[in-house]
């Protein structure tokens, strides 16, 4: 089962880190390394809530999503879409962009680490909403309650999320903005370009989430429409045709799959800037996250079950907003990439190993192993 679920994203492990290797080196390969662990850590959630989704579609849908998805997700987001934000970060047209990168790396790396300010605003922006959105939230499982009631509390109170977002773009590009680092250890004022990027990351974020918001509010109205149809069939003593309906609520959950997946990959590509400016490396370390991702949401769908480590989710936000701060401090200082990368990686760490003690506390009390909608019984912390 377990072969057979993640034999194709094992295989493109090994090929792609080898190809890493042979290509650019050791460094590379470990550059690509840590991308996969990020992405698959960054994803892991994306993987839990794909799954719910999906299996609630029919064996067509299904497979549309895992196969043209999938496409999309690895080509799409991981490899045109770093694209995309070098060349309008740069100025440069997207195969000027490409060319660029493979035919004059050092003349790619000045302007891309010019354009680094702007990367920076947009993606922490980005990311920083993805964090506050998710710590502002009132949780059923807290991971860290002393950290995540009081902020939950706050929470209620509206738009607090876009008021934060916004003081810090505007806190950023007064302070760090004004002696932001450029190619050569040079420094320069880059206040507005990073004001203008910081907001236009937090309304892209917005637009994302509406159109999520959106899709789902449609998948429940065909839901009701099918429990109101079948209410109504049984109650005149006739046959309702489920494949029709299931069809119409089938095509909006893939729209809304698509659109989630999306956001979810939107913040690992955002996240790899951190991490490297190279958009082959960055391409290749993602796409092989992305191989894992759907082979998790489809062992997740085929097992019946969702995961119950319930404090993973937190630490992927965790690693969300820490990437986000890290972003908007790269502004002005130069950060090991390394160490930048490993911080996701220590606290999805941290959080599945207290999701283990969770489990095993709730089932030395109560003689069963735990589910995802069990209760804390104490406040669980690290």
């Amino acid at each position: 089962m377990l072969l057979r679920t993640f034999g194709w994203s094992f295989a493109v492990t090994a090929i792609g880190l080898a190809f890493a290797g042979w290509m650019w080196g050791w460094t590379a390969f470990g550059v690509v390394l840590i991308l996969s662990i990020l992405e698959i850590s960054l994803s892991f959630d994306n993987a839990v809530v794909n799954a719910g989704i999906l299996k609630k579609m029919n064996a067509f849908w299904q497979k549309i999503f895992l196969t043209i998805g999938i496409l999309i997700a690895v080509f799409g987001m991981r490899l045109i879409f770093p694209v995309v934000i070098v060349a309008l970060s740069a100025k440069l047209g997207p195969i000027e962009a490409v060319r660029l990168a493979a035919n004059q790396p050092e003349r790619y790396e000045q302007i891309v680490t010019d354009a680094h300010p702007s990367i920076a605003a947009f993606g922490g922006a980005f990311l920083l909403m993805i964090f506050l959105d998710f710590i502002l939230e009132d949780r059923e499982h807290k991971w860290l309650g002393f950290i995540e009631r009081p902020l939950a509390k706050l929470g209620k109170v509206d738009l607090l999320s876009i008021t934060v977002g916004l003081i810090v773009i505007v806190l950023v590009s007064t302070t760090l903005a004004t002696n932001a680092v450029l190619h050569g250890g040079e420094h320069a004022d880059k206040s507005a370009t990073v004001l203008l990027s910081g907001v236009l990351g937090l309304i892209t974020y917005l637009v994302v989430n509406g159109l999520s918001s959106h899709f789902e509010n449609k998948i429940e109205e065909e839901e009701e429409a099918e429990e109101k149809a079948e209410a109504e069939a049984k109650a005149q003593g006739k046959e309702v045709s489920a494949v029709g309906l299931a069809g119409k609520a089938a095509f909006f959950l893939f729209l809304y799959l698509e659109v989630l997946d999306a956001s979810f990959s939107f913040d690992g590509v955002i996240g790899a800037f951190a991490i490297t400016n190279d958009i082959f490396l960055m391409a290749l370390g993602l796409g092989i996250g992305a191989m894992y991702v759907r082979s998790l949401t489809v062992y997740l769908v085929r097992q019946g079950t969702l995961d119950d480590y319930v404090y993973l989710e937190h630490g992927a936000h965790y690693a969300i907003g820490a990437l986000a701060t890290l972003l908007l401090i790269s502004i002005q200082i130069h950060l090991n990439e390394i160490v930048t990368g490993l911080i996701g990686v220590v606290l999805i760490a941290a959080s599945f190993w207290s999701s283990v003690r969770r489990n095993k506390r709730i089932e030395a009390e109560t003689g069963h192993r735990p589910h995802v909608g069990d209760k804390d019984e104490a406040p669980s912390q690290v």
